[in-house]
């Protein structure tokens, strides 16, 4: 990435959509040399060890001392002990051009730094904090400089979640949460707290302590959900809102007036539906299941941040009520995506069915139609030749008439003769073909008759034979 004077800014890196590894300052330990070092085996961000601000800005002994850098040394967080907001804005304005941030320890809990008013004793001074974080960022001109904190949490957790809270108003970049008070030191960590506060915030939460380990790293990962990135959207959620408006556009697609359901079928009768038809029930199925273990966890969200008990926990802090309700708006916003997603995706199957019942019920009709305007026009015919028939029969005076009417009834007696004399031939030559017929089934039926009886002598002749050789 681009440095502090450059384009882009470090929380880019958060927004990527992996764990990122930080190397965590150490006291002695963080220096130039040993960050060159961890750099090399894919350490994402570096951290100064602390620098007390005041010595930082008192002197210029203390300054070439305690902070040493290169261009390679990047992203680097320069970490600061300040019990002031001006020190610790002047320390960062000093550092700004060769840094890419500034983090105010929050977390230490030696006695000479908590009896100078620095470190783990700040997490009982949420408003210096919040006021510390808001003067570094009006004074740094840089606008892609990080202000970020370091904390430990309190014992009653509340109180930490407000802590954070406030320093989120304040504009902080994100928040390291060391999940121990400031009393323990070998105790295990409490991930369910960093877990707690990174459910109750929107940027970014570093998990620290007892992580020695690459493998440390995915399993704090997967017990307190931090993971370096501040979506409003899940990935998963993102594709059932995508796959909804899909479904959308197929059937407003399906239901355009000017498309007749005969065209559609003969769309669906594309060579690419017949060979996508044997996969079509397992690819619907599939779809429901997997809308419905969605619809389920969102039902689960929703019951999970509307319960009671966290209501009125939440009402102590109006922060963290705020943000419960925005945590139950997205659980209800996954709600209504996954379900109407499912009520479409069987809606779409619907609609595809009615039109090809529609379009086979307008072939049948389109047939009976052709039917009954053929059985019309004969109908007319014969109208129009007794109508003829009639008026020659109206219109004619004496003989000429009476001739008239007989040739005309001579024509018609002539046609059905021919078609009685079809009629009978047909008849004849299927009356000869049953003649045939039966002739040759009683000669086959006398050959039968014969050869079972020379089968019967033959089998007498070898009855007696067998005999004789007894």
């Amino acid at each position: 990435m681009k440095t502090a004077n450059g384009n882009n800014s470090i929380m880019d890196m958060f927004e990527k959509g992996k764990v990122l590894k930080i190397c965590a300052p150490m006291v002695r330990y963080s220096k130039l040399a040993f960050r060159s070092l961890v750099r090399k085996y894919d350490c994402d961000i570096c951290f100064t060890p602390m620098i007390v601000a005041a010595d930082f800005m008192r002197s210029v002994k203390a300054r070439d001392s305690e902070f040493t850098t290169n261009e390679s040394d990047r992203p680097l967080i320069v970490q600061f002990a300040a019990h002031d907001a001006q020190t610790l804005a002047d320390a960062a304005c000093v550092v700004a051009p060769f840094s890419d941030g500034v983090d105010l320890n929050c977390g230490c809990p030696q006695r000479w730094a908590m009896s100078a008013g620095y470190g783990a004793c700040l997490i009982n001074k949420p408003e210096l904090v919040k006021d510390m974080v808001t003067q570094v960022r009006n004074q740094v001109a840089n606008p892609n400089y990080t202000a970020s904190i370091k904390i430990r949490i309190h014992k009653d957790l509340r109180r930490t979640v407000d802590l954070c809270q406030k320093a989120e108003s304040a504009g902080v970049s994100w928040i390291t949460v060391h999940g121990r008070t400031a009393e323990e030191r070998h105790q295990p960590v409490h991930y369910d707290a960093i877990k707690t506060i990174k459910d109750s915030v929107s940027i970014p939460v570093i998990a620290n302590g007892d992580i020695k380990y690459l493998r440390d790293v995915e399993s704090t990962h997967q017990l307190t959900g931090v993971d370096g990135r501040s979506l409003k959207m899940t990935l998963q959620w993102t594709a059932v809102a995508l796959f909804l408006y899909v479904e959308i556009g197929i059937l407003v697609i399906l239901c355009l007036p000017f498309i007749s359901p005969r065209r559609w079928q003969s769309i669906f009768h594309l060579r690419i539906w017949s060979w996508m038809a044997p996969f079509w029930n397992k690819v619907f199925l599939t779809m429901i299941i997997i809308l419905i273990v969605l619809f389920l966890d969102a039902v689960r969200e929703v019951r999970k941040y509307s319960a009671k008990e966290l209501g009125t926990d939440a009402k102590l802090q109006p922060n963290m009520f705020d943000h419960l309700h925005m945590k139950l708006f997205r659980a209800q916003r996954n709600l209504y995506i996954s379900g109407f997603a499912v009520f479409l995706w069987l809606v779409m199957k619907r609609v595809v069915t009615l039109i090809n019942q529609l379009a086979a019920a307008s072939a049948t009709t389109a047939a009976l139609q052709t039917q009954a305007d053929n059985a019309n026009q004969a109908a007319k015919k014969y109208m129009e030749d007794n109508e003829l028939l009639k008026q020659t029969l109206m219109e004619g005076k004496g003989d000429k008439a009476t001739a008239e009417g007989m040739e005309l009834l001579r024509k018609e007696v002539e046609k059905l003769k021919e078609e009685q004399k079809t009629a009978a031939d047909a008849l004849e030559n299927s009356q000869s073909e049953a003649d045939i017929m039966k002739t040759q089934m009683e000669r086959l039926a006398r050959e039968y008759d014969r050869l079972l009886k020379e089968h019967q002598e033959l089998q007498n002749l070898q009855d007696s034979a067998n005999k004789k050789d007894d």
